[in-house]
């Protein structure tokens, strides 16, 4: 149906026609592509190919699954001049992303008593659940948005949640510059008032579990990553702040006619030198600071359930990398031989900056950017380092990526003992809602082995360590 040409390894052309702009590009191995799933996704790769500056290709990850607009593990690079930005193409969790930390501790000295005590604080200090903020929180006042936009994840730093060094370990030091508090509605900051330190619902989550297995020595080495040592895994977003904003846009940009001539309305656009692309950019970069500051807050409560049950110092506790998988930036690249700025739109995909990136702090400057690639509770999570391959404009994949829904998922799952289930794994699972371990299960998810080797194949990045989960706080 699509005619995929393969010009090298775990890489097919999808070709250009009708009112497509550029060709799309898939991530795949051979495997994939004999699934049935891929047909829709695949139709979104064709819309997102059409729309106004778009350079490059219409990209799709070897995770890629059906979204709204844009298919979740899209990329789209657009001429920061002439092209649009598009909130679908960020998606409405701005800033979802992971981060990793590693705790000098061999993950096998851990007594079974000390992991459900480990479990059960980071459950009592890290609020989970739809809808769920912190009642213990200082609701955000005008002032703490204005300096948690402005600064970034260093807000919360100086606020006693974290150390410096963290900075360095995050994508763009934890900050996006153009962040302006000022085109944020009332509604997005009511709803992010007292949400800042949790994970919210659906796939967010915070992951324990042991490095199992290391395939480059020598960046795991730069890393301060050893087998057998514990690793922490925190996923999640801008909560219902980042939602609101992405929602305030998608209406404003609809009224006001964006959606017109796109093969789906959904892709709904506005230039990015308009008022209303300019104003889409301020909002979604303060959604993108909120994101890291969540994630920093959160990082300090498994911080301080170590201290509590393992006696270990905040302070050794080391943040490997933070990664933004949703979210739109300005990046320089190299189209047709010239160097140019674009606004690169990853959702569900993760920037992978090779060595030698000026945009790196010195430490990965020698062996690229850590990408993180959480899979499932049940199999693995891996950690890969970036190369920098241009044909994605330097992306990679995000995660597993979902083979089943929700709904089909909680159906399967419903009467069966999910969280017995997960103990015959030897993971143990703690949730607000049975209904999010169903919808969470490892069959609803892409195998991340088949996802993490096409990725390499491609190279877009190279697989350092695979992690394995014990420990699960879910949404």
């Amino acid at each position: 149906m699509f005619n995929l040409k393969k010009i090298k390894p775990s890489t097919y052309i999808l070709p250009q026609e009708g009112s497509m702009l550029v060709p799309g590009l898939l991530i795949a191995s051979e495997e994939q592509l004999r699934q049935e799933e891929l047909t829709k996704p695949l139709e979104q790769v064709r819309n997102v190919a059409c729309l106004p500056g778009i350079l490059g290709y219409s990209i799709a990850m070897p995770d890629i699954h059906w979204g709204y607009g844009f298919p979740i593990g899209g990329v789209a690079a657009m001429d920061a001049e002439t092209g649009v930005i598009s909130p679908g193409g960020v998606g409405y969790d701005i800033n979802c992303g992971v981060r990793m930390a590693i705790v000098p501790i061999l993950f096998r000295d851990l007594k079974e008593v000390t992991k459900q005590a480990l479990l059960d604080a980071i459950f009592r200090l890290i609020p989970s659940g739809a809808g769920r903020g912190s009642s213990k929180a200082k609701n955000l006042s005008d002032s703490d948005y204005v300096h948690l936009a402005t600064q970034g994840a260093r807000w919360s730093i100086e606020q006693g949640f974290g150390f410096a060094q963290d900075l360095d370990h995050m994508e763009s030091q934890g900050v996006l510059e153009e962040a302006d508090i000022r085109a944020v509605s009332l509604e997005a900051k009511n709803r992010g008032k007292n949400q800042l330190g949790s994970i919210g619902s659906g796939n967010h989550f915070v992951e324990i579990g042991e490095v199992k297995e290391i395939f480059m020595p020598d960046i795991a080495k730069a890393w301060r990553i050893e087998s057998n040592q514990t690793y922490i895994l925190i996923h999640t977003g801008s909560r219902g702040f980042g939602h609101q904003i992405c929602q305030d846009f998608l209406n404003d940009f609809m009224q006001k006619g964006w959606a017109k001539n796109l093969p789906d309305r959904q892709l709904v656009a506005a230039p990015i030198q308009s008022p209303e692309g300019q104003q889409y950019w301020k909002a979604m970069a303060s959604a993108a600071n909120y994101a890291f500051n969540n994630r920093q807050q959160i990082l300090h409560g498994v911080r301080q359930a170590f201290h509590e049950t393992c006696a270990m110092a905040p302070e050794k506790i080391h943040l490997i990398y933070d990664v933004c998988h949703n979210i739109a930036k300005m990046e320089h690249h190299v189209v047709d031989g010239k160097r140019m700025k674009l606004c690169v739109h990853r959702k569900g995909a993760t920037r992978a900056y090779g060595p030698a990136s000026p945009d790196l702090a010195p430490i990965f400057q020698k062996t690229g950017q850590p990408v993180l690639v959480p899979g499932d509770m049940g199999r693995a999570s891996y950690l890969m380092a970036g190369l920098g391959n241009p044909i994605t404009w330097c992306s990679s994949c995000h995660g597993a990526g979902r083979a089943k829904s929700r709904i089909q998922a909680m159906q399967e799952w419903k009467k069966q003992g999910a969280v017995e289930q997960m103990k015959k794994q030897g993971v143990k699972v703690i949730a607000h809602s049975y209904r999010t371990i169903a919808e969470e299960m490892p069959d609803a998810y892409k195998n991340v082995d088949i996802v993490v080797n096409a990725t390499q194949e491609a190279g877009l990045a190279q697989k350092v360590a695979r992690l394995q989960p014990a420990l699960v706080l879910k949404g």
